[in-house]
């Protein structure tokens, strides 16, 4: 028998009108959170960044694809990596059936990691996803964005985590991409959103950590369930879809 909450129709459509009306007022925060995203000012970027790409070296103006916005997502898969990490790889399995949409609102999306462009390539062949994925090797985008760090800057920055003793969801997303927690941490993950305007690359805005929850299609899915995301914070449940 269920310890929930049971009511009659008529208590449950009163208790889901009132719900209602904060879900509204969600979305309305939404909206004006969205027009303050837009209203950011921009900075222009004076270095001019390289990315090996499958078309060969390219610049990050030339990642727009002809296009005036572009949106980067910094895919934590380092130089040591084996594999993509996999809540990363869950967010692309959102996103990569979303890019005709994107491109016909006149948005490119490119995925930029560490890792060498071949292991890359292989990877995306692997998951069956088409979207441009760039290996920021050669450079400093990824570093001077603050998602890629040496092992000593890791070492140094993730020091009381470490000595604490890692958490077993750092440990099982190591793990499962090939590498040390160490060699782990020196990736985190990103989204970047650009302007090009008269031949000038612009940032316009950042986020990461729970920032990036809506590139995870599936939370929004899950809380609306009867057991919302069921998760716990010590928990790495997110497998690659070839993994479940």
């Amino acid at each position: 028998m269920t310890e929930h909450k049971v009511v009659n129709r008529e208590e449950w459509t009163a208790a889901r009108n009132e719900l209602l009306v904060r879900e509204k007022e969600h979305t309305r925060q939404g909206d004006e959170l969205a027009r303050q995203r837009r209203d950011l000012p921009w900075v222009r970027l004076e270095k001019e960044y390289g990315f090996d790409t499958d078309d060969g070296a390219r610049t990050l103006a030339d990642l727009f694809d002809g296009r005036s916005q572009l949106l980067v997502y910094h895919f934590m898969f380092g130089p040591s990596y084996e594999a993509g990490c996999p809540t990363c790889s869950s967010m692309a399995d959102t996103v990569d059936g979303a890019l005709p949409h994107l491109h016909a609102r006149d948005v490119t999306m490119t995925y930029v990691s560490q890792a060498p462009l071949e292991k890359l390539q292989a990877y995306r062949r692997r998951m069956g996803w088409n979207m441009p994925w760039v290996s920021a090797a050669a450079g400093d985008f990824n570093f001077d964005f603050g998602y890629s760090r040496t092992e000593e800057q890791t070492r140094e920055a993730f020091a009381p985590m470490l000595e604490a003793g890692t958490p077993p969801a750092v440990a099982s997303n190591a793990r499962a991409s090939g590498t040390d927690v160490t060699g782990y941490l020196t990736e985190g993950p990103g989204f970047s959103a650009f302007a090009l305007d008269d031949g000038v690359v612009y940032q316009t805005y950042a986020t990461g950590a729970r920032g990036l929850e809506f590139l995870m299609g599936y939370y929004g899915i899950l809380d609306r369930t009867p057991k919302g995301r069921d998760e716990s914070p010590s928990e790495a449940w997110v497998r690659r879809h070839d993994e479940y």
